[in-house]
């Protein structure tokens, strides 16, 4: 990789060279996954505000993620093309705008797509994933993903801890418009701040760019069609959505609208399959060298790990305050402080997962973490009222250390796999989380909290059973083309 430094420890207190850029990039993540969401832990009072029903608040935590799907395959692709460097200035500032809008809402139609825009701003997660990757060597790849990713979703606990707080501060029934809205001017400010302030490679390196727009480069006819397989769930997520929304459960909008937008969505995937040929047609004529090859079922297997850790997260971040809340009679500020807890653990867990993986193996660390996935989703799902509430909170803590780690370890082997396509690769990989999203908020839409937590355990153990069977060490070099026809090679072990 690209940067300089023979060390494999990091400097957290320095402020120069790739630190600098490390520190500037998980705080842009950070205020992102703060724009991203300021709303859970104020929705307890947005309910009352607007009083939705149940189902209606359930649809927004849905929406809230259900955009980052197809955003981060479409910015994973922009990334790669025109560098982190204007990806995440662009992206902060148009969140910004969207999360002031928010605030701004009058009826439930407003909050429902401008959530749904505004879950964009997960799609910056992918940017800072190729930002890292240009920075940082494949022995420091672990740790300093982990460092962006777990200090950048800290945000969510951010929110979670201090929305409600500035809400009463502000005071008034439209207090929470007014913590909504700070969030949207810091993520404009900072927005600002990060295009002047960073570059895409430190000084002389080469940024290397995929040779095609349009899709994923593929280096075999059998991972042509693993990869429109694997393709097909970011439209399912989407239909799934749309059928939320349909005259089966909410009725924002008729059968016809409904059969029209699963139409457009197999249009759509339709149209993505087509370019994906056009990128990969030569594989049909003539085989890759083995020097440029790279497994596809990789990529797969990561997709899969990080639905189940992410998407779990996502889907505790957005339903523990009200879980808490619900369950246990305890006032909102306590609900959000408990369940800010969770993401807090990000500070420590998504970078010890990847310092694990560093120093002990990607698949061994995967295979570790999943199995303590399984089983304390497993634990978290006998809880009921009648247990003792720092009980059920220690449980929760336990469920997060491990699918935190779980998310670390496995951007710690998504740069390893083909660099010029690291932003592709983390877009779908990270698309994957939001499906994960998606997937078990709908389920917890119809089935008690309990059966929603043993059905995080019971995706865990398959996906424990995927890695174990189809994940691979990344070792060796993989080859990069350099912009004058030579070729460089890339240490990954």
């Amino acid at each position: 990789m690209s940067a300089a430094g023979s060390k494999s420890r990091l400097n957290l207190f320095s402020f120069s060279g790739n630190m600098r850029i490390l520190h500037l990039t998980w705080f842009a993540f950070f205020i992102s996954f703060m724009v991203w969401f300021a709303h859970a832990p104020l929705m307890v009072v947005i309910r009352e505000t607007f009083g939705l029903s149940d189902q209606e608040v359930k649809a927004l935590l849905i929406l809230n993620v259900a955009m980052t799907i197809p955003a981060r395959i479409v910015v994973g692709m922009l990334v790669d093309r025109f560098g982190p460097r204007i990806m995440f200035s662009s992206i902060l500032i148009l969140s910004g705008l969207f999360c002031i809008a928010f605030s701004m809402a009058q009826n439930y139609q407003q909050l429902a797509t401008i959530r749904f825009l505004l879950g964009f701003v997960g799609a910056g997660f992918v940017v800072g994933i190729r930002m890292i990757s240009e920075w940082f060597p494949a022995r420091q790849t672990g740790v300093a993903q982990g460092i962006y990713g777990g200090w950048g979703n800290f945000g969510s606990a951010a929110s979670a801890m201090l929305l409600p707080t500035l809400a009463l501060m502000f005071g008034g029934d439209d207090g929470w418009r007014y913590a909504v809205a700070t969030t949207g001017i810091l993520a404009i400010v900072y927005g600002a701040f990060y295009y002047f302030a960073v570059t895409n490679t430190p000084k002389g390196s080469t940024y290397f760019k995929p040779k095609k727009v349009g899709g994923m480069e593929v280096t075999s006819k059998f991972d042509f069609f693993l990869y429109l397989i694997v393709s097909i769930p970011m439209y399912g997520a989407l239909a799934v959505l749309a059928w939320k929304l349909s005259p089966a459960n909410l009725n924002w909008f008729d059968n016809t609208i409904t059969y029209g937008i699963y139409s457009l969505l197999a249009a759509i995937y339709l149209y993505q399959s087509f370019n994906i040929y056009l990128v990969n047609k030569d594989l049909f004529k003539k085989d890759v060298p083995d020097i440029f090859k790279y497994d596809f079922s990789q990529v797969a297997v990561l997709n899969l790990a990080y639905l189940v850790t992410f998407g779990s997260e996502l889907a505790l971040v957005s339903m523990l305050p009200l879980f808490y809340k619900d369950t246990f009679e305890i006032s909102t500020v306590l609900a959000g402080i408990l369940a800010a807890i969770y993401p807090v653990m990000n500070l420590i867990a998504r970078p010890a997962g990847g310092i694990i993986s560093d120093k002990y193996g990607r698949k061994r660390t995967l295979v570790v973490l999943f199995t303590g996935i399984a089983l304390s989703f497993a634990l978290l799902g006998q809880v009921d009222s009648s247990w003792a509430l720092p009980l059920v909170v220690a449980t929760t803590i336990i469920c997060g250390l491990f699918s935190k780690a779980g998310s670390g370890a496995v951007f710690a082997m998504v740069p390893l796999i083909q660099r010029r396509m690291t932003g592709q690769i983390a877009g779908m990989t990270g698309a994957y989380g939001n499906i994960g999203g998606v997937m078990f908020l709908t389920i917890l839409s119809f089935v008690s909290s309990q059966a929603f937590f043993m059905f995080i355990a019971g995706a865990g153990a398959i996906v424990l059973f995927a890695i174990i069977i189809f994940s691979r060490e990344p070792h060796g070099q993989m080859a990069e083309v350099m912009p004058d026809g030579s070729v460089e090679m890339i240490d990954v072990s």
